[in-house]
Protein backbone atom coordinates (compact mmCIF):
# COMPACT_ATOMS: atom_id res chain seq x y z
CA UNK A 1 0.00 0.00 0.00
CA UNK A 2 1.32 3.17 -1.11
CA UNK A 3 2.26 5.69 2.04
CA UNK A 4 1.59 9.59 1.38
CA UNK A 5 3.24 12.11 3.70
CA UNK A 6 2.76 12.41 7.32
CA UNK A 7 1.99 8.33 7.28
CA UNK A 8 5.18 7.11 8.37
CA UNK A 9 7.12 8.10 5.23
CA UNK A 10 11.19 9.46 6.30
CA UNK A 11 11.58 13.13 5.18
CA UNK A 12 14.60 14.52 4.76
CA UNK A 13 14.64 17.42 7.43
CA UNK A 14 14.22 21.09 7.12
CA UNK A 15 17.14 22.05 8.45
CA UNK A 16 16.77 26.28 8.20
CA UNK A 17 14.29 26.01 5.62
CA UNK A 18 10.26 26.80 6.26
CA UNK A 19 8.17 23.64 5.99
CA UNK A 20 5.79 23.01 3.15
CA UNK A 21 2.63 25.03 4.88
CA UNK A 22 5.11 28.34 5.09
CA UNK A 23 6.23 28.36 1.40
CA UNK A 24 4.53 31.13 -1.08
CA UNK A 25 0.65 30.68 -1.68
CA UNK A 26 1.27 30.92 -4.98
CA UNK A 27 3.33 27.70 -5.09
CA UNK A 28 0.92 25.79 -3.07
CA UNK A 29 -2.02 26.91 -4.97
CA UNK A 30 -0.48 25.55 -8.14
CA UNK A 31 -2.47 22.36 -9.16
CA UNK A 32 0.07 19.72 -10.63
CA UNK A 33 -0.70 17.14 -12.95
CA UNK A 34 1.13 14.05 -11.06
CA UNK A 35 0.80 11.11 -9.48
CA UNK A 36 2.25 9.38 -6.70
CA UNK A 37 4.11 6.42 -8.22
CA UNK A 38 4.75 3.15 -7.28
CA UNK A 39 8.51 2.13 -7.99
CA UNK A 40 11.35 0.12 -6.79
CA UNK A 41 8.85 -0.59 -3.50
CA UNK A 42 8.99 3.29 -2.62
CA UNK A 43 7.03 5.95 -3.11
CA UNK A 44 8.47 7.98 -6.20
CA UNK A 45 6.79 11.64 -6.10
CA UNK A 46 4.30 13.57 -4.98
CA UNK A 47 4.20 17.16 -4.95
CA UNK A 48 4.30 17.56 -1.45
CA UNK A 49 7.21 14.47 -0.56
CA UNK A 50 10.22 13.31 -0.92
CA UNK A 51 11.62 10.23 -2.95
CA UNK A 52 13.85 10.05 0.12
CA UNK A 53 15.66 6.99 -1.23
CA UNK A 54 16.27 8.15 -4.70
CA UNK A 55 17.40 11.46 -2.96
CA UNK A 56 20.21 9.27 -0.95
CA UNK A 57 21.54 7.69 -4.09
CA UNK A 58 21.56 11.41 -6.20
CA UNK A 59 23.30 12.51 -2.88
CA UNK A 60 25.48 9.66 -2.97
CA UNK A 61 26.42 9.62 -6.37
CA UNK A 62 27.66 13.43 -6.19
CA UNK A 63 29.66 12.89 -3.52
CA UNK A 64 31.74 9.95 -5.54
CA UNK A 65 31.91 12.56 -8.71
CA UNK A 66 33.18 15.08 -6.45
CA UNK A 67 35.60 13.59 -4.91
CA UNK A 68 37.67 13.64 -8.03
CA UNK A 69 37.23 17.49 -7.83
CA UNK A 70 38.82 17.46 -4.89
CA UNK A 71 41.54 15.28 -5.59
CA UNK A 72 43.07 16.89 -9.10
CA UNK A 73 44.52 19.82 -7.54
CA UNK A 74 45.93 17.52 -4.19
CA UNK A 75 47.40 15.62 -7.08
CA UNK A 76 49.20 18.27 -8.48
CA UNK A 77 52.48 18.72 -6.77
CA UNK A 78 53.03 14.81 -6.91
CA UNK A 79 52.66 15.17 -11.20
CA UNK A 80 55.05 18.43 -11.23
CA UNK A 81 57.61 16.68 -10.03
CA UNK A 82 57.15 13.62 -11.67
CA UNK A 83 57.23 15.54 -14.55
CA UNK A 84 59.13 18.84 -14.12
CA UNK A 85 56.56 21.36 -14.58
CA UNK A 86 56.40 24.74 -14.38
CA UNK A 87 53.51 26.42 -11.59
CA UNK A 88 52.16 27.61 -15.25
CA UNK A 89 52.05 24.18 -16.71
CA UNK A 90 50.82 23.05 -13.44
CA UNK A 91 48.01 25.55 -12.98
CA UNK A 92 46.63 25.16 -16.80
CA UNK A 93 45.92 21.63 -15.57
CA UNK A 94 43.43 23.00 -13.32
CA UNK A 95 42.31 24.93 -16.16
CA UNK A 96 42.06 22.30 -18.43
CA UNK A 97 39.64 20.70 -15.97
CA UNK A 98 37.93 23.89 -15.19
CA UNK A 99 36.82 24.22 -18.24
CA UNK A 100 35.56 20.82 -19.07
CA UNK A 101 33.76 20.63 -15.79
CA UNK A 102 32.07 23.87 -15.55
CA UNK A 103 31.88 25.98 -19.00
CA UNK A 104 30.75 23.23 -20.76
CA UNK A 105 27.66 22.07 -18.01
CA UNK A 106 25.01 24.32 -19.56
CA UNK A 107 25.93 22.34 -23.56
CA UNK A 108 24.68 19.33 -20.94
CA UNK A 109 21.61 21.01 -19.14
CA UNK A 110 20.81 21.90 -22.71
CA UNK A 111 20.36 18.46 -24.13
CA UNK A 112 19.01 16.92 -20.11
CA UNK A 113 16.28 19.63 -19.98
CA UNK A 114 15.28 18.12 -23.62
CA UNK A 115 15.86 14.54 -23.31
CA UNK A 116 15.62 12.14 -20.81
CA UNK A 117 19.27 11.87 -19.73
CA UNK A 118 19.39 9.76 -16.63
CA UNK A 119 22.25 7.78 -18.47
CA UNK A 120 24.21 10.86 -17.65
CA UNK A 121 23.99 9.29 -13.97
CA UNK A 122 26.21 6.84 -14.09
CA UNK A 123 28.10 7.99 -16.78
CA UNK A 124 28.76 11.00 -15.43
CA UNK A 125 30.52 8.99 -12.01
CA UNK A 126 32.07 6.62 -14.57
CA UNK A 127 34.31 9.29 -16.56
CA UNK A 128 35.09 11.43 -13.84
CA UNK A 129 36.26 8.37 -11.00
CA UNK A 130 38.32 6.92 -15.12
CA UNK A 131 39.88 10.39 -15.58
CA UNK A 132 41.57 10.94 -12.27
CA UNK A 133 42.48 7.09 -11.96
CA UNK A 134 44.30 7.57 -14.77
CA UNK A 135 45.92 10.92 -14.03
CA UNK A 136 49.17 9.18 -12.07
CA UNK A 137 49.31 6.86 -15.32
CA UNK A 138 49.96 9.50 -17.47
CA UNK A 139 53.34 9.59 -19.11
CA UNK A 140 53.94 12.77 -20.21
CA UNK A 141 52.25 16.55 -19.91
CA UNK A 142 49.98 15.90 -22.74
CA UNK A 143 48.61 12.96 -21.55
CA UNK A 144 47.58 14.76 -18.17
CA UNK A 145 45.97 17.05 -19.27
CA UNK A 146 43.90 14.66 -21.23
CA UNK A 147 42.99 12.54 -18.55
CA UNK A 148 42.22 15.73 -16.16
CA UNK A 149 39.70 16.83 -19.36
CA UNK A 150 37.79 13.30 -19.49
CA UNK A 151 37.24 13.32 -15.72
CA UNK A 152 35.63 17.40 -16.02
CA UNK A 153 33.36 15.73 -18.36
CA UNK A 154 31.98 13.35 -16.17
CA UNK A 155 32.11 15.98 -13.11
CA UNK A 156 30.16 17.97 -16.29
CA UNK A 157 27.83 15.47 -17.15
CA UNK A 158 26.45 14.41 -13.72
CA UNK A 159 25.56 18.11 -12.05
CA UNK A 160 22.82 19.33 -14.47
CA UNK A 161 21.25 15.62 -14.56
CA UNK A 162 21.47 15.59 -10.91
CA UNK A 163 19.99 18.88 -10.02
CA UNK A 164 17.50 18.41 -12.39
CA UNK A 165 16.28 15.13 -10.98
CA UNK A 166 16.47 15.93 -7.83
CA UNK A 167 14.40 18.99 -8.42
CA UNK A 168 11.40 16.49 -10.19
CA UNK A 169 12.01 14.21 -6.54
CA UNK A 170 12.06 16.89 -3.89
CA UNK A 171 8.36 17.86 -3.96
CA UNK A 172 7.68 20.98 -2.30
CA UNK A 173 10.86 21.30 -0.44
CA UNK A 174 13.30 21.88 -2.95
CA UNK A 175 15.51 23.86 -0.95
CA UNK A 176 16.15 21.44 1.64
CA UNK A 177 16.73 18.75 -0.98
CA UNK A 178 19.25 21.33 -2.25
CA UNK A 179 20.70 22.29 0.09
CA UNK A 180 21.34 18.19 1.44
CA UNK A 181 22.52 17.49 -2.60
CA UNK A 182 24.55 20.19 -2.32
CA UNK A 183 25.96 19.53 1.03
CA UNK A 184 27.06 15.96 -0.45
CA UNK A 185 29.26 17.46 -3.57
CA UNK A 186 31.01 19.48 -1.06
CA UNK A 187 31.85 16.19 1.17
CA UNK A 188 32.97 14.57 -1.49
CA UNK A 189 35.43 17.50 -2.53
CA UNK A 190 36.69 17.61 0.80
CA UNK A 191 37.70 13.52 0.95
CA UNK A 192 39.50 13.90 -2.11
CA UNK A 193 42.39 16.04 -0.63
CA UNK A 194 42.66 13.71 1.65
CA UNK A 195 42.14 10.50 -0.36
CA UNK A 196 44.79 11.90 -2.85
CA UNK A 197 47.62 12.66 -0.16
CA UNK A 198 46.85 8.90 1.60
CA UNK A 199 46.86 6.92 -1.77
CA UNK A 200 49.86 8.56 -3.13
CA UNK A 201 52.01 8.03 0.44
CA UNK A 202 51.18 4.29 0.28
CA UNK A 203 51.27 3.76 -3.52
CA UNK A 204 53.23 6.32 -5.20
CA UNK A 205 52.03 8.49 -8.54
CA UNK A 206 49.89 5.34 -9.74
CA UNK A 207 47.92 5.18 -6.74
CA UNK A 208 45.79 7.40 -8.38
CA UNK A 209 44.06 4.25 -9.15
CA UNK A 210 41.83 3.98 -6.67
CA UNK A 211 39.66 6.80 -7.45
CA UNK A 212 38.06 4.02 -9.64
CA UNK A 213 36.79 1.89 -6.94
CA UNK A 214 33.90 4.22 -5.34
CA UNK A 215 32.92 5.20 -9.28
CA UNK A 216 32.84 1.78 -10.34
CA UNK A 217 30.25 0.66 -7.37
CA UNK A 218 27.93 4.19 -7.58
CA UNK A 219 28.07 3.47 -11.45
CA UNK A 220 26.76 0.21 -10.70
CA UNK A 221 24.00 1.19 -7.88
CA UNK A 222 23.17 3.59 -10.74
CA UNK A 223 22.83 0.69 -13.10
CA UNK A 224 20.48 -1.59 -11.29
CA UNK A 225 17.99 1.09 -9.82
CA UNK A 226 17.59 3.96 -12.37
CA UNK A 227 15.39 1.09 -14.42
CA UNK A 228 13.25 1.50 -12.12
CA UNK A 229 13.09 4.94 -11.27
CA UNK A 230 9.64 6.26 -12.69
CA UNK A 231 10.07 10.01 -12.80
CA UNK A 232 7.70 12.22 -14.63
CA UNK A 233 8.00 15.79 -15.58
CA UNK A 234 5.64 17.96 -12.99
CA UNK A 235 2.95 20.02 -15.20
CA UNK A 236 1.45 22.61 -13.13
CA UNK A 237 -2.29 23.65 -15.01
CA UNK A 238 -2.57 26.90 -13.25
CA UNK A 239 0.93 27.88 -13.91
CA UNK A 240 0.90 30.97 -16.45
CA UNK A 241 4.47 32.35 -17.69
CA UNK A 242 4.93 35.61 -16.82
CA UNK A 243 4.81 37.80 -19.33
CA UNK A 244 8.69 39.58 -19.93
CA UNK A 245 9.40 43.61 -18.47
CA UNK A 246 10.93 44.89 -21.72
CA UNK A 247 13.22 47.04 -19.39
CA UNK A 248 13.97 43.85 -17.23
CA UNK A 249 17.03 42.60 -19.43
CA UNK A 250 18.63 45.94 -19.53
CA UNK A 251 17.95 46.55 -16.07
CA UNK A 252 19.66 43.34 -14.76
CA UNK A 253 22.62 43.52 -17.41
CA UNK A 254 24.93 45.82 -15.13
CA UNK A 255 24.20 44.25 -12.03
CA UNK A 256 24.79 40.83 -13.40
CA UNK A 257 27.36 41.37 -14.73
CA UNK A 258 29.16 42.75 -11.71
CA UNK A 259 27.47 39.38 -9.85
CA UNK A 260 29.42 37.43 -12.45
CA UNK A 261 32.77 39.65 -12.20
CA UNK A 262 32.62 38.72 -7.77
CA UNK A 263 31.71 35.57 -8.16
CA UNK A 264 34.69 34.78 -10.75
CA UNK A 265 36.85 36.53 -8.54
CA UNK A 266 35.23 34.33 -5.32
CA UNK A 267 36.15 31.59 -7.53
CA UNK A 268 39.51 32.41 -8.51
CA UNK A 269 40.17 32.20 -4.86
CA UNK A 270 38.90 28.96 -3.72
CA UNK A 271 40.78 27.63 -6.88
CA UNK A 272 43.83 28.95 -6.28
CA UNK A 273 43.88 27.88 -2.66
CA UNK A 274 43.05 24.68 -3.72
CA UNK A 275 46.08 24.55 -6.08
CA UNK A 276 48.49 26.20 -4.37
CA UNK A 277 48.12 25.19 -0.50
CA UNK A 278 49.75 22.12 -0.95
CA UNK A 279 52.98 23.40 -2.89
CA UNK A 280 53.18 26.11 0.49
CA UNK A 281 53.54 23.36 2.80
CA UNK A 282 55.77 21.20 0.46
CA UNK A 283 57.82 24.20 -1.57
CA UNK A 284 57.75 27.43 1.24
CA UNK A 285 57.45 25.19 4.93
CA UNK A 286 59.29 21.65 3.84
CA UNK A 287 56.34 19.63 5.45
CA UNK A 288 54.86 16.43 4.81
CA UNK A 289 52.48 16.51 2.00
CA UNK A 290 49.94 15.17 3.90
CA UNK A 291 49.91 18.73 6.02
CA UNK A 292 48.67 20.31 3.09
CA UNK A 293 45.93 17.86 2.03
CA UNK A 294 44.83 17.87 5.67
CA UNK A 295 44.20 21.72 5.19
CA UNK A 296 42.81 21.34 2.07
CA UNK A 297 39.97 18.43 3.63
CA UNK A 298 39.60 21.14 6.30
CA UNK A 299 38.88 24.01 4.61
CA UNK A 300 36.33 22.28 2.09
CA UNK A 301 34.40 20.43 5.06
CA UNK A 302 34.03 23.60 6.83
CA UNK A 303 32.91 25.27 3.74
CA UNK A 304 30.20 22.18 3.20
CA UNK A 305 28.90 23.34 7.34
CA UNK A 306 28.93 27.36 5.38
CA UNK A 307 26.53 26.09 2.97
CA UNK A 308 24.09 25.12 5.42
CA UNK A 309 24.40 27.70 7.28
CA UNK A 310 24.49 30.57 4.44
CA UNK A 311 21.52 30.93 3.02
CA UNK A 312 19.14 30.87 6.18
CA UNK A 313 21.38 33.89 7.53
CA UNK A 314 20.95 35.71 4.68
CA UNK A 315 17.48 35.12 4.52
CA UNK A 316 17.45 37.09 8.33
CA UNK A 317 20.00 39.95 7.71
CA UNK A 318 19.36 40.52 3.40
CA UNK A 319 21.46 38.96 0.57
CA UNK A 320 24.03 41.73 -0.26
CA UNK A 321 24.87 42.03 3.31
CA UNK A 322 25.94 38.56 4.26
CA UNK A 323 28.00 38.25 0.96
CA UNK A 324 29.49 41.42 1.91
CA UNK A 325 30.44 40.39 5.30
CA UNK A 326 31.42 36.58 4.09
CA UNK A 327 34.12 38.26 1.68
CA UNK A 328 35.62 40.76 4.12
CA UNK A 329 36.06 38.19 7.35
CA UNK A 330 37.81 36.17 4.40
CA UNK A 331 40.53 38.22 4.03
CA UNK A 332 40.96 38.47 7.78
CA UNK A 333 40.91 34.65 8.66
CA UNK A 334 43.11 33.82 5.67
CA UNK A 335 45.82 36.22 6.64
CA UNK A 336 45.60 34.95 10.31
CA UNK A 337 46.15 31.57 9.05
CA UNK A 338 49.29 32.71 7.48
CA UNK A 339 50.93 34.47 10.23
CA UNK A 340 50.07 31.79 12.53
CA UNK A 341 51.12 27.97 12.98
CA UNK A 342 50.06 24.69 14.28
CA UNK A 343 46.35 24.24 15.51
CA UNK A 344 45.62 27.94 15.08
CA UNK A 345 46.64 27.73 11.85
CA UNK A 346 44.45 24.72 10.89
CA UNK A 347 41.47 26.71 12.67
CA UNK A 348 41.36 29.89 10.76
CA UNK A 349 42.41 28.18 7.56
CA UNK A 350 38.89 25.88 8.26
CA UNK A 351 36.94 28.95 9.41
CA UNK A 352 37.57 30.91 6.12
CA UNK A 353 36.21 28.30 4.07
CA UNK A 354 33.53 28.39 6.00
CA UNK A 355 33.05 32.20 5.81
CA UNK A 356 34.23 32.01 1.45
CA UNK A 357 31.83 29.24 0.52
CA UNK A 358 28.71 30.49 2.87
CA UNK A 359 27.78 32.75 -0.20
CA UNK A 360 27.42 30.30 -2.94
CA UNK A 361 23.69 29.69 -2.72
CA UNK A 362 23.18 33.46 -1.89
CA UNK A 363 24.82 34.51 -5.30
CA UNK A 364 22.99 32.01 -7.28
CA UNK A 365 20.08 33.07 -5.78
CA UNK A 366 20.78 36.77 -6.72
CA UNK A 367 21.88 35.98 -9.86
CA UNK A 368 18.25 34.15 -10.78
CA UNK A 369 16.66 37.33 -9.39
CA UNK A 370 18.74 39.74 -12.24
CA UNK A 371 16.82 37.31 -14.88
CA UNK A 372 13.81 36.24 -13.63
CA UNK A 373 12.67 34.86 -17.09
CA UNK A 374 15.39 32.76 -18.05
CA UNK A 375 16.54 31.04 -14.66
CA UNK A 376 18.42 28.34 -16.22
CA UNK A 377 20.54 30.44 -18.38
CA UNK A 378 21.11 32.73 -14.99
CA UNK A 379 22.21 29.20 -13.41
CA UNK A 380 24.72 28.22 -16.29
CA UNK A 381 26.10 31.87 -15.80
CA UNK A 382 27.11 31.71 -12.15
CA UNK A 383 27.85 27.74 -11.97
CA UNK A 384 29.54 27.92 -15.03
CA UNK A 385 30.78 30.48 -16.84
CA UNK A 386 31.75 32.39 -14.12
CA UNK A 387 33.32 29.21 -12.52
CA UNK A 388 35.59 28.72 -15.06
CA UNK A 389 36.53 32.16 -15.93
CA UNK A 390 38.05 31.50 -12.19
CA UNK A 391 40.14 28.83 -13.42
CA UNK A 392 41.78 30.96 -16.11
CA UNK A 393 42.72 33.40 -13.43
CA UNK A 394 44.40 30.38 -11.31
CA UNK A 395 46.88 29.76 -14.19
CA UNK A 396 47.88 33.59 -14.89
CA UNK A 397 48.78 32.94 -10.81
CA UNK A 398 50.82 30.04 -11.95
CA UNK A 399 52.41 32.34 -14.11
CA UNK A 400 53.50 34.83 -10.86
CA UNK A 401 54.68 31.99 -8.96
CA UNK A 402 57.26 31.46 -11.49
CA UNK A 403 58.30 34.83 -12.09
CA UNK A 404 57.89 36.13 -8.52
CA UNK A 405 57.44 33.31 -6.25
CA UNK A 406 54.90 31.40 -4.20
CA UNK A 407 55.12 33.40 -1.61
CA UNK A 408 53.54 36.77 -3.52
CA UNK A 409 51.15 34.51 -5.27
CA UNK A 410 50.03 33.24 -1.76
CA UNK A 411 49.24 37.47 -0.97
CA UNK A 412 47.59 37.83 -3.96
CA UNK A 413 44.93 34.84 -3.73
CA UNK A 414 44.28 36.66 0.26
CA UNK A 415 43.72 39.91 -1.53
CA UNK A 416 41.50 38.50 -4.31
CA UNK A 417 38.40 38.57 -1.52
CA UNK A 418 38.62 42.06 -1.25
CA UNK A 419 38.16 42.88 -4.86
CA UNK A 420 35.03 40.54 -4.55
CA UNK A 421 33.88 42.63 -2.00
CA UNK A 422 34.48 46.06 -3.73
CA UNK A 423 32.68 44.50 -6.64
CA UNK A 424 29.35 43.20 -4.33
CA UNK A 425 29.57 47.06 -3.21
CA UNK A 426 28.13 48.41 -6.11
CA UNK A 427 25.28 45.44 -7.05
CA UNK A 428 22.33 47.42 -6.74
CA UNK A 429 19.92 44.73 -5.00
CA UNK A 430 17.59 44.26 -4.33
CA UNK A 431 16.16 44.49 -7.71
CA UNK A 432 12.81 46.09 -8.64
CA UNK A 433 12.31 45.16 -12.25
CA UNK A 434 11.83 41.57 -11.56
CA UNK A 435 8.95 40.80 -14.42
CA UNK A 436 5.45 39.62 -12.77
CA UNK A 437 7.13 39.16 -9.33
CA UNK A 438 7.70 41.44 -6.24
CA UNK A 439 11.30 42.44 -5.59
CA UNK A 440 12.19 40.74 -2.74
CA UNK A 441 14.81 38.22 -2.50
CA UNK A 442 14.07 34.67 -3.36
CA UNK A 443 14.85 31.24 -1.37
CA UNK A 444 18.61 30.34 -1.65
CA UNK A 445 18.95 27.96 -3.94
CA UNK A 446 22.30 25.98 -3.82
CA UNK A 447 25.45 26.10 -6.28
CA UNK A 448 27.28 22.48 -7.61
CA UNK A 449 30.73 21.90 -9.20
CA UNK A 450 33.07 22.01 -8.14
CA UNK A 451 34.09 23.23 -9.78
CA UNK A 452 29.90 23.10 -7.37
CA UNK A 453 31.39 25.61 -5.64
CA UNK A 454 32.65 28.89 -6.53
Amino acid sequence: MLETPGQGQTALPFLFFPPPDQIDSNEQNSKFQTKPVRSFGIEVLTKKSMHVKALILLIAGHLVTDINTGGVPAYLPFIKDFLNLSYTMTASIVLVFNVTSSVIQPIFGFFSDRWSAKWLLPAGCFIASLGMALIGFGPSYAWVLFFSAFSGLGQASYHPEGFKTVNLLSGQRKASAMSIFLVGGNLGFAIGPLMATLVFKHFGLKGSFWFIFPGLIMTAIFLVTIPHWNIKEIVSTSREKNPANPGSFQQGFFPMTMLLLAVTIRSATRLSLLTFIPFYFINLLNQDPIIGGKYLSTFLLAGTAGTLFGGPVADRVGYKKTVLFTLGITLIFLYLFYYTKGAWSLLYFGVAGFVLISSNAITMAMGQSFMPNNLGMASGLVLGLAMGVGGIVTTVLGWVADHWGLDVTMHIIFILPLLAFLVVLFIPYPPKFQAGVPASSPTPSCESNPSLSA
